[in-house]
Formats: structure tokens, sequence, C-alpha cells
């Protein structure tokens, strides 16, 4: 059951490219946005923390060597479970996407929307006619597996997903597993849920299971760039073929490995459940406006809402000082839907301020 619309071709067909598949958050914030308040970027605020820094800081004195991944790597396979062979060291995230798309040999591959682009732009890019599975708003953006076309031999889904929030039960997941099928997890944000609720990272019982994971969000490493994939060695191995020698930066092995260690994992699962209370602090804010909906059980750290007039009211917002992310470049969104960062509850009480203001403002 392949859902069309009319940004869709037929069922079964390629989807057409109508959306800027290629806009992210950081547009929002670049040149003339740089003073604003950042909502439309993910990154937690005040990272990376001190002492992430200083590690970071101290590999610098190793920057005349080659880089040397395998400790990290093995850091990595720890924290997971795994064996090292299971590990790959990315630029980011974003870089697997692209090494997916180069190494394997998908025929017929399917993007669960809304989500994250570049798993889409990357397949394209690499010559692979792409179909997309849209979840609807009406039902929460919630997963149905029987969407999925079954001939599908590559799907990729995030969990938590960007832009909707939501967290999709593991169990779930783990059903569009099939012999042949790759099936592509992106965790980015799992490490801002607490717990890690329905994470799929470090299971080998799932057939073709691929998960990406970025260190980026919650650490504050977007300029450094580092993420990693697990999945079984042998698509490591095909992965890694396709990587360019010395990948990753000494700084980012030395960050990779750090954020591995139990104190690292603590602090991140006290950060996910400072998140947690600041979200619904910002999502009862946000209920008090007739204009609002809010996409329910949010669990990353950010929400997203649908609203009127929804690019005058961004319009509004950033002549009022604050930055959100503009939903309709997400496949399956429109131009009603904006996507905001979880802050603090001093930023939230500014922003409900700001976002009164913007409505009023928008109407006329």
């Amino acid at each position: 059951m392949y859902r069309p619309t009319d940004q869709d071709a037929a069922p079964g067909s390629p989807s057409a490219p109508s959306h800027d598949l290629r806009h992210h958050g950081d547009a929002e914030v670049r040149d003339d946005g740089a003073e604003l308040t950042d909502l439309a970027v993910n990154v937690r605020t005040n990272t990376p923390p001190s002492w992430l820094r200083e590690h970071i800081a101290g590999s610098l004195g190793s920057l005349a060597a080659y880089p040397d991944g395998r400790d990290a790597r093995a850091a990595v396979a720890r924290r997971h479970g795994l064996a090292p062979e299971r590990v790959l060291l990315t630029a980011g995230a974003a870089e697997a996407f692209v090494l997916l798309a180069r190494a394997l040999r998908a025929e017929r591959p399917v993007v669960v929307h809304p989500q994250f682009t570049e798993p889409e732009a990357a397949l394209r890019d690499a010559g692979h006619e792409v179909r997309r599975v849209l979840l609807r708003a009406e039902d929460g953006f919630r997963l149905d597996p029987a969407l999925v076309p079954e001939d599908a031999d590559l799907v990729v889904v995030g969990n938590p997903t960007n832009p909707t929030s939501v967290l999709h039960p593991a169990a779930l997941l783990a059903e569009l597993a099939r012999p042949g099928r790759t099936l592509v997890v992106d965790e980015a944000f799992m490490d801002a849920v607490p717990d890690e609720r329905e994470a799929l990272a470090g299971r080998t019982d799932v057939p073709g299971l691929v998960v990406l994971r970025s260190l980026t969000k919650t650490w504050g490493l977007a300029g450094l760039r580092i993420g990693y994939v697990l999945a079984a060695p042998e698509t490591i191995a095909a992965l890694e073929r396709a990587q360019p020698l010395w990948p990753v930066s000494t700084p980012a092995l030395a960050a990779a490995e750090a954020c591995m260690t139990p104190r690292a994992l603590a602090e991140a699962d006290a950060a996910a459940r400072t998140i947690a209370a600041d979200r619904a602090h910002l999502l009862a804010g946000l209920a008090e406006f007739e204009e609002v909906t809010a996409v329910p059980g949010a669990e990353g750290p950010f929400v997203l809402i649908q609203v009127a007039r929804a690019a005058a009211v961004r319009a509004r917002l950033r002549d009022l000082g604050f930055a959100v992310r503009r939903g309709d470049t997400f496949p399956g969104l429109d131009d009603t839907w904006l996507r905001l960062a979880v802050r603090d509850r001093t930023t939230t009480g500014r922003l409900l301020q700001a976002l009164d203001r913007a409505l009023v403002l928008a109407g006329r």
C-alpha cells in the first residue's frame, strides 16, 4: 500500500523530487540569522561541554600522524556490545547515507517520509529511483509496516523521526525486516530519548539491519562531523570500501572515544531527561494557542507544529528574534508546518510570547 500524493508519482513508480531535499535548519541561522535565537537546528545548547572540548584539544598534538580509528571503533563496539567489525566510523551520519547509496546494490529503495531528507538525496545522487511512503498527520505520523511495498530491497526510516519527533516501537520497525532487504534505521536522535527506549542499536537478530548514529546533536559536534554505522560485518566492509582513506579526523576520533565512556553516557541520559521535561513545558505552552496543533507524542529534542499562514508566522518570528525550521521541504509536509527545537524554559517562555505576537501580526 504505497500512498501517493500530488507531489508523488503513481503507486509503485518513482516519486518526483519536488521538495528541496538539500535545505536544512542551519540555513535559517547563516549570515543575517546569526544573532537569532536558534530553534531551527537541533543541536543541544551549551555544547560541547568543557571536558569534551578539553579532550578534543588534547588530540591536536597528534595531527602530524594519520588518523588511527581502531581505539574509537572498539569503544563504540563496547558501548553497544558488538564486535568491532560491526562498526564503521563516519564523518557524521550524513556521510553514512552517501556510503549506503553508493555501496549497496538496491534496485527498489523506499524512504519513509516525513524524515531527514539526506537519505533520499544521496540515493538520487547515486542514480537510484526512489519510492516514498508518506505517513499521515491524521495518523500522528505513526508507521504502518503494511504501507511499505513488499518488493522494497532497501527501506530507510528515522527513529525518533526528524521532523515529526515520533518514536516508533522497535518491534514495529523490526517487522520491516525481510530476507534480501536492507533496513536502515536512522537513530541520530536516539541518545536524546531517556534510556534510549525503542533503540535497535546493538541488535544482531534483525536481518539486514543497519543503524546510523550521530554524535553531533547531543554533544554539539556538528562542526567536527562524527557518527557511526552499526551493521553486519559484510555490510560494514562494503561501506568501508566506498569510503575515502582516513575519512574521520583525529579530533573526531578522540571525541567518539570520549563520548562512549560511562561518564558521557550518564551525562547524555541526564540531558535526555532534561529535554523531556523542557519539551513537556513547550508543548503545554503551545496547547494554549487555538491556531497551533502539535504532533502528539513527541519524543525527540524538537516538536512539529501545524499552523495556518506558517510562512508568515515564521517570518514574523524571525523579526522578533527567533529562527524556526520551515516544514515544507520535507516530503509529506506542506507550507503549514514548522519545526521547533526544544530549549530551556526561559527561552521557551520568550518564544511563546513571540509566537503570540507573530500570530497576531501574521493574521493581518
